[in-house]
C-alpha cells in the first residue's frame, strides 16, 4: 500500500504524511507490515542506501517483490489493484 491509500482507508484523505510520521514512531518490536508501505511514487520513502532503506529493500524482495532502480511496480504490486 501506498502512504495515502492507507490515510484514506482510515478515512482521513489528503493525510499520507501523517501515516508516515506515525509509522516512523512504531516500537521497534512491533509487529505491524511497516514494510510494505512506499510512497506514491513506488520508491521507499527512506534515504537511499540508509541501513532503513537496506532493510526494507530486503524484507520486500525477501517476499518477492522487484526493483527495477529504486521503484517497484505500483501496478503489479499495490495493494487493491490486482
Amino acid at each position: 500500500m501506498t502512504y495515502g491509500q492507507i490515510a484514506n482507508q482510515a478515512g482521513f484523505k489528503n493525510y499520507a504524511r501523517h501515516v508516515g510520521a506515525t509509522l516512523k514512531k512504531l516500537p521497534m518490536d512491533s509487529l505491524l507490515p511497516w514494510h510494505r508501505v512506499v510512497n506514491a511514487k513506488g520508491e521507499l520513502s527512506f534515504p537511499i542506501g540508509s541501513p532503513s532503506y537496506e532493510k526494507q529493500k530486503l524484507l520486500l524482495e525477501s517476499e518477492g517483490i522487484k526493483f527495477i532502480g529504486t521503484k517497484l511496480s505500483l501496478a503489479d504490486y499495490r495493494w487493491g489493484v490486482n
